[in-house]
């Protein structure tokens, strides 16, 4: 899995279902499950400081909070030079229970770097997924256009419905043609 898919579960292990907020890392042990499966061992300490760096890490992405929120989390962190037979490897050197937290924090700003303004939260209100936007024309809104993009899309319909409602002659809507209408329609002769 690459840093960029590893960043994005991690923040979007907070999703609205069913109309309520859920935090998926709120129990240890799929938090334990989630940070083995990425290269640390679960620890309590392990799982306090990923909890830690993905709520910064949301608070930036939404620009609630600038990048100085990080600075706790990879206070002391350094990236080493280590040469081996097959070349130059930066080895990440810092505690073992901030690792996980710290290469998240890595693969946001590789993000940053390389996808320069295309992390985002999702453009739906009600949501609280993020996306990495790589359309060429950097527009995508949604984190799903299938769900958050109709949602809005027939959410902003029926606002305009209603407004062009409100709009129309008392007494005639936009479902009822008025009687005008229905007398051309009798004296039709069809």
């Amino acid at each position: 899995m690459s840093g960029e898919e590893t960043l994005l579960e991690a923040l979007n292990s907070t999703p609205v279902v069913d109309g309520v907020p859920c935090d998926l890392w709120r129990d240890d042990a799929a938090l334990g499950r989630w940070a083995v499966r990425h290269g640390g061992d679960g620890g309590p300490a392990e799982r306090e400081w990923l909890r830690r760096t993905r709520d910064a890490l949301q608070a930036v992405v939404r620009g609630e909070s600038g990048p100085e929120a990080l600075a706790a989390c990879v206070e002391g962190a350094r990236k080493v030079p280590r040469l081996s037979g097959e070349g130059l490897d930066w080895v990440l050197e810092v505690e073992a229970e901030r690792r996980p937290a710290v290469g998240l924090i890595l693969a946001w700003a590789r993000v940053q770097e390389e996808l320069p303004g295309r992390l985002r939260p999702c453009a739906n209100s009600d949501c609280r997924l993020f996306l990495v936007d790589h359309s060429r024309a950097n527009t995508a809104r949604w984190c799903s256009m299938r769900t958050c993009g109709n949602r809005l899309k027939a959410r902003r319909h029926h606002e305009r419905q209603r407004a062009a409602e409100g709009r129309a002659a008392p007494g005639h809507s936009r479902k009822d043609p008025g009687p005008a209408k229905h007398r051309a329609e009798e004296g039709d002769g069809h």
